[in-house]
């Protein structure tokens, strides 16, 4: 039987596993390395340990990312600084009372089986504090470290960077603020999120910032149309269902078309419409700065020499004096006994992307480890009120052999769909709504859920852990977003959301058509 809970790092998912520990009956003791919470969202100018850079505003909405039962405060902006965030995470903190579970200063140091685990399921924990070491048992351990830990620097596959070059490399880890590039001619390696804001940050200082990437990458904006957040009205129920119903070509075909309406991609290098393999990344000042030409976008490269560097189309820039890798990070746990770290190659070797499956007793989960389409903090405090669930006895795993089964035959991308990977913890969680059942009961509800923002507020409606206030807040997400922009109140003071509940009445017949569809075929497509 489970007690005692082992919750390794105090960032978003170390929070919530936490609370969630406390809501199951469960006594968790929280370890966390540093001297305060909030992982990598609190910034910090020495590079000691891994945090956001001072300029970083988050990708998802406010009403998208926050904790699933403790909406942020609607005066907030829709997409925050990491001073912002940290602050919610504190006032979450507080509302909770989290914070006496939590041993800060505190480092695991090894996370190692007992000698009767096969019939207890306990584990040792040897940690540090002050220079004097300390051995615990538990019953569980949820591992809370995320997937920035240590930096990805593939200098092998850059001929000539080590042995000749002579200017500075760093990792995208180091850096904190533009300044120390100032008048600098700076070469960007990668294009993800960290990769573009840098670039378009560095292009303010800099002499020249050169940005070099090997892959087709579509850029899309915060905002959306009409000025709403992207996330909010792209992420709904309706669009996840049209993209299992549709073929992936055509909406692949779709999504091309919608993100080439802002700029032709195909014009700026970026990416091309036949490209079968792609990434996305979220920045509205990159093309204006391709545009102007303060961020010249290259290839690969294919060496350096003691100043320059030579690409793979022949083209060679001369003086550079900084390369900076945006290559993103490698997972570690070098705490976990070698059995069981080794196991991990990535969260595909996970089952549900928590759980090793090759342990006789399930009382170890990894919390966090996911890349998904919208928000990680809202798919990380859903696994973890999984798992606490299973915890305490509620929740039941399928033998050692069928998850090992399952995960063998997985063939999940390492990036998946939000609306998707949630709707399946929170179906195992037993807290997942039913569209088809709200209907029929609240109608209102059920069309907000359905064609509206699939915001977490959702997964508190039913089951374990529900929350009396989610309705509400479900019914009021628009306000919330609206209630910051509101400074300047104009003459026309009409609702810009009310054209929300009219797209929702024009497609109520979508609705019960896809429910005929479901109820005469329940094994097709996503649950409602």
């Amino acid at each position: 039987m489970v007690r005692r809970v082992a919750v390794i790092g105090a960032g978003a998912a170390g929070l919530a596993s936490v609370k969630c520990c406390l809501e199951e009956g469960l006594e968790p003791t929280c370890f966390e390395s540093s001297e305060d919470i909030g992982g990598v969202w609190r910034y910090t100018v020495t590079s000691r340990r891994v945090s956001v850079y001072r300029s970083v505003i988050t990708n998802t909405s406010k009403e998208m990312s926050c904790f699933s039962d403790f909406p942020f405060p609607q005066d907030f902006p829709n997409y925050l600084s990491h001073g912002l965030v940290l602050e919610y995470f504190r006032m979450y903190a507080r509302h909770f009372d989290l914070l006496q579970h939590v041993r800060f200063q505190t480092t695991v140091l090894s996370v190692r089986k007992r000698p009767d685990f096969l019939a207890s399921g306990q584990w040792e924990v040897v940690t540090e504090a002050g220079g004097v070491r300390e051995s615990h048992v538990f019953d569980a351990v949820m591992v809370c470290t995320g997937h920035y830990q240590e930096p990805y620097l593939p200098l092998a596959s850059f001929p000539g960077i080590e042995s000749r070059f002579k200017g500075q490399c760093l990792h995208s880890r180091e850096y904190r603020d533009e300044q120390e590039f100032r008048g600098k001619r700076v070469l960007v390696i990668g294009i993800g999120n960290t990769g573009g804001d840098l670039s378009v940050e560095l292009s303010r200082v800099a002499a020249k910032v050169f940005l070099s990437t090997r892959s087709n990458t579509w850029v899309l904006s915060r905002v959306s149309a009409h000025g709403f957040p992207r996330d909010m009205v792209g992420t709904t129920r309706f669009n996840h269902l049209l993209d299992w119903l549709l073929p992936a070509a055509l909406t692949r075909r779709i999504k091309f078309r919608k993100f080439n309406s802002w700029f032709n991609h195909t014009n700026y290098g970026l990416a091309s419409s036949k490209s079968s393999k792609f990434k996305m990344i979220i920045n509205e000042e990159l093309p204006f700065c391709l545009l102007s030409g303060t961020v010249v976008l290259k290839p690969n490269v294919k060496e350096f020499t003691e100043s320059s560097v030579v690409f793979e189309d022949g083209t060679t820039e001369e003086n550079i004096d900084v390369v900076l890798f945006a290559t993103g990070y490698n997972f570690s746990f070098p705490f976990l006994e070698e059995s069981v770290g080794s196991a991990i190659d990535d969260n595909r070797s996970l089952y549900k992307c928590i759980f090793p499956p090759q342990l006789e007793k399930p009382t170890l989960a990894i919390i966090g480890l996911i890349q998904l389409t919208g928000s990680i903090m809202v798919g990380s405090e859903m696994q973890a009120r999984w798992v606490t669930g299973v915890f305490a006895g509620w929740n039941k795993l399928p033998p050692p052999s069928r998850m090992m089964a399952e995960v063998l035959k997985s063939k999940e991308n390492l990036k998946m769909s939000f609306i998707g990977y949630v709707d399946k913890i929170a179906a195992c969680a037993g807290v997942k709504p039913s569209v088809l059942r709200l209907l029929l009961t609240d109608p209102q509800l059920a069309l907000a859920i359905f064609f509206g923002p699939c915001s977490p507020y959702q997964y508190r409606l039913v089951g374990r852990g529900s929350w009396s206030g989610a309705r509400a807040a479900i019914l009021s997400q628009w306000q919330r977003t609206l209630k910051p922009l509101r400074t300047r109140v104009l003459a026309d003071t009409s609702n810009s959301s009310s054209s929300w509940c009219w797209m929702c009445l024009l497609a109520l017949p979508a609705a019960l058509t896809a429910g005929l569809v479901f109820s005469k075929y329940p094994w097709a497509g996503p649950q409602l």
